[in-house]
């Protein structure tokens, strides 16, 4: 815990507040020892003159009885009055024969303490010594000491303390973050850091570190998910490829080797395909391609994608149509997006059946674009539209159709890179496939007529 931050932290503190409370106690004590100074000095001036009145006043014998009557007053000043001669006349100052104004008067040899004093001359040739010991204000300059000297002495204690408590807490919080982190090393995904609920700086972050977390967890599971399906979805075509090549083993004729070759082949780039198919998945959920964004007209994209399948969807007996405002843009991968789009109107007219009617849609809103494949097929039950999108999935009645179960993935995919939501809606019947891109920015829309709905023969 002495190795901590933020009992260092609070060290740094404590001597800076330590080091504030010996340059405060300073100039209190200068400020503190030129006020009493002034007091001091003031005092026995004010006197003085007060005694040089009565002498004008009352005369020599008022002044002696003055001057006695203070002398006999506990906390008295120092009084001295000299004749003109130089000869003692009263007080105990008499005979110090200090000059005129301010003067300092060192200790007798038997020992006592200096005093401070003012001379001033009376007439008649008298002189008038008032004066105090400097000690008085020693006392209260060590009284400020001391008072200061505890109040450093107290910061440091306080500050040791609260350092102490403050590396204590913040060393537990941290100890119990180490913990999870090496519980989750160690292969525990499921442990979290602890949240106080504090609301300060070690809970934003331990929220962030369990978010980032479950962010982790969640790539892991997907990862053993797609490791399982490999294994499970690749298993059947790999053994119906091995049994073909077990089998041409004892063909003799050439055309029937040759069929079985073609077939053969086939299911190699069946498997490629797939492989192929996860390894752009991958790709796109890295981000990688984020530095390609340009750009992308939706509109003249769905308008090519829909040129390139109609006529294949009119000889399936399918009708697949365009309804697009004109122009919609976004900031894209131009070559993802189409995709994206091949993917959903394939998927539409192979699970639609035969005459049925597609419609591919591209909408401007007023803070984004949403790109709509609609289908009157039998469309997707409710409880299966959240898992269409995971890899290798696909429903019981398609399992007889071609297909990886990886379109929608890439689908999703390439979404979340756009930072578009997928959504699916039932179109009774069929089912709807929307793609809603929240676009922010003026420059981001293209602003336009709509030019309704657009059959494409």
């Amino acid at each position: 815990m002495f190795r901590s931050a933020s009992v260092r932290l609070a060290a740094l503190y404590t001597a800076a507040f330590a080091l504030s409370v010996v340059a405060l106690g300073a100039a209190t004590l200068f400020t503190i020892r030129a006020a009493l100074e002034r007091q001091f000095d003031d005092r026995i001036y004010a006197e003085a003159l007060a005694l040089a009145q009565e002498f004008r006043t009352e005369g020599l014998s008022g002044v002696v009885q003055a001057v006695g009557e203070r002398d006999r007053t506990p906390g008295a000043l120092d009084y001295g009055l000299e004749g003109p001669r130089g000869e003692a006349v009263a007080g105990r100052l008499a005979g110090a024969h200090a000059p005129l104004g301010w003067s300092n008067l060192p200790p007798p040899h038997g020992g006592g303490e200096a005093v401070h004093l003012f001379t001033i001359q009376l007439p008649e040739g008298y002189r008038l010594e008032v004066g105090d010991v400097d000690s008085r204000n020693d006392a209260v300059e060590r009284t400020v000491i001391v008072g200061f000297g505890w109040a450093f002495a107290g910061v440091v204690v306080l500050g040791m303390l609260g350092g102490y408590g403050l590396g204590y807490g913040v060393h537990r919080r941290l100890a119990a973050m180490t913990g999870a982190a090496e519980a989750i090393i160690d292969g525990d995904f499921a442990r979290r850091i602890p949240v106080r609920g504090s609301h300060d700086d070690l809970d934003r972050l331990a929220l962030t570190f369990n978010r980032m977390l479950d962010r982790i967890a969640t790539l892991m599971e997907s990862l053993r998910q797609v490791s399982t399906d490999i294994a499970h979805d690749l298993r059947t075509p790999l053994t119906r490829l091995r049994q073909r090549l077990e089998a041409s083993r004892g063909i003799r004729s050439g055309a029937e080797q040759d069929a079985v070759t073609a077939s053969a082949l086939d299911d190699l780039d069946a498997i490629l395909d797939t492989f192929a198919a996860l390894l752009r998945i991958a790709q796109i959920e890295g981000g990688a391609r984020r530095a390609a964004f340009r750009t992308v007209d939706l509109a003249r994209l769905a308008e090519t994608v829909v040129q390139d399948f109609a006529p294949s969807a009119e000889d399936a007996g399918q009708r697949l149509r365009l309804r697009a405002d004109d122009p919609v843009t976004v900031e894209g991968d131009r070559e993802l997006l189409t995709q994206m789009l091949v993917n959903l109107v394939e998927n539409a007219l192979r699970h639609a059946g035969s005459q049925a009617q597609v419609e591919v849609g591209v909408e401007r809103l007023a803070r984004g674009a949403v790109v709509s494949v609609r289908d009157d097929g039998p469309g997707v039950p409710p409880a299966e539209r959240e898992r269409v999108f995971d890899r290798f999935y696909r429903l019981e009645r398609s399992r007889s159709t071609p297909g990886s179960g990886l379109g929608l993935a890439l689908v999703a995919a390439v979404a979340r890179l756009h930072g578009a939501v997928v959504s699916l809606a039932d179109a009774a019947p069929g089912l709807d496939v929307r793609v809603a891109f929240d676009v922010r920015g003026p420059r981001n829309i293209g602003v336009s007529q709509s030019v309704g709905h657009l059959p494409v023969n």
